[in-house]
């Protein structure tokens, strides 16, 4: 057969001969990403927990729920893009195992079809496919402590919006909207659990069903509870809220609520100690008087300039040893004979949720437009919500995937990804059995050498070639 030159195009064009059948295609990374998800059953799993009321036309709920979740990982920002990043594309369609995709507005009634039942069910489904797939199941719990965030973050929409309510959206005042409430694994960098609240709930509302969902999720028992660490911010630092995670056996590591409590407690530090990353800032450990906590608490105290005068006092409580605070970093065991070292240690750890779970909530904002599809019905929204965030855990198994011949992926965020990896231009190559056996990428693409490497690795076992195409 002879070869034709490539041509990026915005359309998916089918070329046929005796042999073979040609689809060009905007997006031949995530086709492979399609074929791989096909191979680990992610959709069959999901059928066989959710069951939306509605009859079949054309397409299965099910389907429509898939077509949902391929514009998801193709960048759409609303689900109303799905006529033109998963309809007009075929060999997205081919990859991901559909004939043909549903009319974006059929989709959207079945998420306004969804029921409190289906919420429950795709729950179910997302921890069957976490427990298949996450590396946080599979956590080695006798080497090393697993380390969840837990934070919320503002979903904006409109006012007649179902539990919709004004609350806290960042520079975004007399907003109404909802509230998500997220559980991550700063480890793996892979959500646990998700729930969609009403807008004007914080986190120390939702914090006991948060933990509870994780439990379930995870199926933590009262050793792996052990070797757990909760990092939350202030809103959850409460005696009464820190005594419930100790009383379930959890590790902690947070901030206490009370600053006046740690101005109180700032008077009883024998040593203070200047943190080598901000030189206005200072620590040291309380001692003294304890308060009335079911285990032995740590407090540290922090104090620095406060930027409308005089001192800030702040307080971070943990349940963890230095041994422990350095493996979680992975700092040499040296530093252990240094009191300021082990200080500036414990304060790092915490400082380290600026990079796990609010990075993820800004990363999801950008790549998947985290903030941008609003449904009026909750139980819609709630749906949408989990298909975002498998869609999430995909990306970062994904990344997982094709970082072992590509290392520079790992550096990458949510929104490069989508926008530069899953969208190499390409095309797929289907054999009369509509078979996929070649990915082309066009050699144009960036990223274009170091991706071929990687997808010949993880399209292997599929016995699927993969090269790169003229311009």
């Amino acid at each position: 057969m002879k070869t034709s030159n490539f041509k990026s195009n915005s359309r998916t064009r089918k070329v046929t001969s005796n042999r073979t059948t040609e689809l060009f295609t905007t997006r031949a990374t995530l086709c492979a990403i399609g074929i791989k998800l096909r191979e680990l059953k992610i959709f069959e799993t999901i059928g066989d927990h959710v069951r939306v009321p509605q009859k079949n036309v054309r397409h299965t709920p099910l389907e429509k729920l898939t077509d949902a979740f391929i514009a998801l990982l193709a960048g759409a920002s609303g689900l109303c893009e799905i006529n033109t990043r998963v309809r007009a594309d075929r060999a997205l369609q081919k990859a991901f195992g559909r004939a043909s995709c549903a009319e974006q507005s059929t989709v959207q009634e079945t998420l306004s079809a969804c029921t409190r039942e289906n919420v429950r069910q795709m729950r179910d489904a997302l921890n069957a496919i976490l427990k298949k797939c996450g590396r946080t199941y599979s956590h080695p719990y006798e080497k090393k402590l697993q380390l969840l965030d837990a934070d919320m973050s503002g979903l904006p929409s409109g006012p007649k919006a179902e539990l919709a309510a004004r609350g806290y959206f960042p520079k975004r005042y007399e907003c109404h909207g909802r509230q998500l409430a997220r559980v991550t694994s700063a480890l793996y960098h892979e959500v646990v659990t998700d729930v969609v609240c009403p807008g004007n709930v914080q986190l120390r509302e939702t914090l006991c069903p948060l933990v509870e969902l994780t439990e379930e999720a995870r199926e933590l028992n009262a050793e792996n509870r052990r070797r757990t660490v909760w990092r939350v911010d202030a809103g959850v630092g409460s005696l009464r809220r820190v005594n419930w995670l100790l009383g379930r056996g959890y590790q902690i590591h947070l901030k206490d609520c009370s600053s006046k409590r740690a101005e109180a407690f700032a008077q009883k530090v024998r040593e203070w100690h200047r943190d080598p990353d901000n030189p206005e800032r200072e620590f040291g450990w309380a001692t003294g008087e304890k308060l009335d906590n079911l285990r032995n608490v740590r407090r540290l105290i922090l104090r620095a300039p406060h930027k409308k005068g005089g001192v800030y006092y702040a307080a971070r409580l943990s349940t963890l040893t230095a041994r422990q605070v350095f493996d979680l970093l992975e700092m040499p065991a040296h530093g252990l004979s240094d009191p300021g070292a082990v200080l500036h240690a414990y304060v790092k750890l915490y400082d380290g949720r600026g990079g796990a779970v609010e990075i993820e909530f800004k990363q999801d904002k950008q790549g998947f437009g985290l903030t941008k599809r609003n449904k009026k019905s909750y139980f819609a929204q709630q749906i949408v919500q989990m298909l975002g965030t498998l869609a999430h855990n995909v990306l970062r198994w994904a990344i997982a995937w094709l970082s072992k011949s590509a290392p520079k992926l790992n550096r990458y965020g949510s929104m490069r990804i989508v926008r530069d990896v899953f969208a190499a231009a390409g095309r797929i190559e289907i054999n009369a059995g509509e078979t996929i056996q070649r990915i082309v990428i066009n050699r144009a693409v960036p990223l274009a050498r170091a991706l071929v490497k990687s997808l010949r690795l993880l399209l292997k076992p599929f016995k699927i070639k993969v090269i790169l195409g003229e311009t």
